[in-house]
């Protein structure tokens, strides 16, 4: 079937406004997003073999030196290796590994470790390539506890641009933001920090939301979508999804919901058993979710690949031939192209890169990955009665003993 946007849009930018070196590439969403806006990705730096298979598949003119490592790519990755010299590139752009700052690392024994984990070493290997390169801006996307909050990045990366600032005159101060990509027409609300940085004297614009009140829907993004293959839901438990209203979850089946009372209230975490809903945004997207993690298709499946790549407003002519976990993963982990696009725009406009005329031009269009809100939307299917065989688990449960944010206390009772 051939798969197509629900409105045409602007092609990508026929005109190139900058040049960009990505770090921590994955399966290349913020570079879609920042090409898209007009800023040519020169380079890009991913370890992992399914990731980099991805990025040769799609955009083979993207060179990938080295083994992908940030951590030492300064050693060998520097302007002049690329043909240009300190100054000359227009962004270096990445989000480093999440894991270290991510709420799900609150569900680890060690919990939350921030820059005191391994994996926040190329934190600083990022740094090296700024001070390196000197570009004209620096964009960070993460999770939102990489900027804020107990073991973030935030001081680490402000204590670094500032002895590069003292040794090379430049005037780098991130300026960061938490926002929800649902907010810019992104079918999935995704809280993600964003933070830039500008090497002249140049004020950071953050982007301000433009569908507050009008999400663009899960049902936009999916409507023309037809997997001949589609995922089957796995696990003990699968077989009540039919018995779960769309956007809901498992807490509709406690004794607070409108269904059957089989789990204790807020004694499973909020994803368990989640469906998305026609009328609203999905959930944010995980990156390696469990057989009962949702959230799942409104037909009471797993998303596909295909399908996630929908949610993260990916374009149809971007290919992941991976296996489905695998695929599933590196869309999980991606930022949101759509995003990157807003962003990229952003950066292009206040940094006048390119001529005034393509800049103009840009202004006057939506973003390329936007995608429309249709304007009727099919009736949810109402929920089917729970199947026998889970009658056994129907009965009074205990709810959550504490208020079921966080993992504190469960830890507490463990204890």
């Amino acid at each position: 079937m051939e798969r197509v946007l629900s409105a045409p849009r602007t092609p990508a930018q026929p005109h190139r406004l900058g040049k960009v070196l990505s770090l921590f590439t994955g399966a290349g969403g913020l570079d879609i997003g920042l090409e898209r806006a007009g800023l040519a990705t020169v380079a890009c730096l991913e370890l992992n073999d399914d990731a980099r298979a991805v990025l040769a598949a799609n955009r083979p003119e993207w060179l990938m030196p080295g083994d992908g490592d940030v951590n030492t790519a300064a050693k060998y990755l520097t302007p002049a290796a690329l043909g240009m010299k300190p100054g000359e590139l227009d962004l270096v752009a990445g989000g480093p590994p999440c894991q270290p700052f991510s709420k799900a690392a609150q569900w680890t024994s060690s919990a939350r470790s921030g820059m005191e984990d391994d994996r926040a070493r190329c934190v600083h290997g990022m740094l090296d390539l700024v001070e390196s390169f000197l570009p004209k801006a620096v964009l960070i996307e993460n999770v939102e506890g990489f900027l804020q909050g107990k073991g973030s990045a935030a001081g680490v990366i402000h204590d670094r641009l500032r002895r590069i600032n003292e040794q090379y005159g430049s005037s780098y101060e991130l300026v960061a933001k938490v926002v929800d990509a649902a907010d810019f027409g992104v079918p999935q609300h995704r809280r993600r920090a964003i933070g830039i940085a500008y090497r002249e004297d140049v004020q950071v614009r953050l982007p301000e939301p433009t569908h507050l009140g009008s999400p663009v829907r899960a049902w936009d993004a999916l409507w023309d979508l037809e997997e001949r293959e589609k995922p089957v839901a796995s696990g003990q438990w699968a077989g009540l999804l039919p018995s779960i209203p769309e956007g809901s979850n498992y807490l509709y089946l406690t004794a607070r919901g409108d269904g059957e009372e089989l789990f204790g209230w807020r004694t499973r975490y909020w994803s368990f058993l989640l469906k998305l809903a026609k009328d609203r945004p999905s959930w944010t997207l995980p990156a390696s979710p469990g057989p009962s993690t949702g959230p799942f298709h409104w037909d009471n499946r797993p998303l596909s690949v295909r399908e996630q790549m929908r949610l993260q407003t990916f374009p149809d002519d971007w290919t992941i031939d991976q296996p489905f976990r695998a695929g599933r993963r590196l869309v999980g982990n991606a930022t949101p192209p759509l995003l990157a696009e807003v962003l990229g725009r952003i950066i292009v406009q206040d940094l006048q890169l390119g001529s005034i005329r393509a800049r103009a031009r840009m202004l006057k269009s939506p973003p390329t990955l936007l995608r429309e809100r249709l304007d009727k939307l099919p009736p949810a299917v109402p929920p089917a009665a729970v199947p026998e065989r889970y009658e056994p688990h129907i009965g009074s449960k205990d709810a959550h003993p504490g208020e079921g944010i966080g993992p504190s206390p469960r830890l507490a009772v463990v204890r």
